[in-house]
C-alpha cells in the first residue's frame, strides 16, 4: 500500500489502523460563461519567438477547461495545452477564439495590440 507523500501533523505511527491525515486542495466549481471575465491575447516570451494565443481566467474544473480546450484546438485546426487558469493555442488565433467564446456568452477581453 502507497502511502500519501502530503501526510500532515505525524511522522510515522505504529496503530495498523491509523488514517493520515492529507492536504486537500480543493477545485474550483465551474462558473456560468456570464460570470467568467476572459482575457485572450498573443504571446511570443519564451517562446523561441513562436506566436501564441493565449486565454486566461477561467474559473472552472480542470476537467472543464480540457474540454473547452479541445474544442478551441479542434477550432483553430493547430495544437495547445491548457494549465490552471489558462488555455494556450500554437498560432495567432485571436478573432477566431474572440468570436466562438462570445457566441457562447463569455465575457471576452482582447489584452494587448
Amino acid at each position: 500500500m502507497a502511502k500519501p507523500k502530503n501526510r500532515v501533523n505525524v511522522v510515522y505511527s505504529t496503530n495498523p489502523d491509523f488514517q493520515y491525515e492529507t492536504e486537500q486542495t480543493a477545485e474550483p466549481e465551474t462558473l456560468p460563461a456570464e460570470q467568467q471575465k476572459l482575457f485572450v491575447e498573443l504571446d511570443k516570451k519564451a517562446r523561441a519567438g513562436k506566436q501564441v494565443t493565449l486565454v486566461t481566467g477561467f474559473q472552472m474544473t480542470s476537467h472543464d477547461l480540457e474540454v473547452i480546450a479541445r474544442q478551441l484546438k479542434n477550432l483553430c485546426g493547430s495544437g495547445g495545452s491548457s494549465d490552471g487558469d489558462q488555455i494556450l493555442v500554437q498560432g495567432d488565433h485571436r478573432e477566431k477564439i474572440i468570436n466562438w467564446l462570445q457566441a457562447r456568452k463569455y465575457q471576452v477581453k482582447r489584452k494587448g495590440g
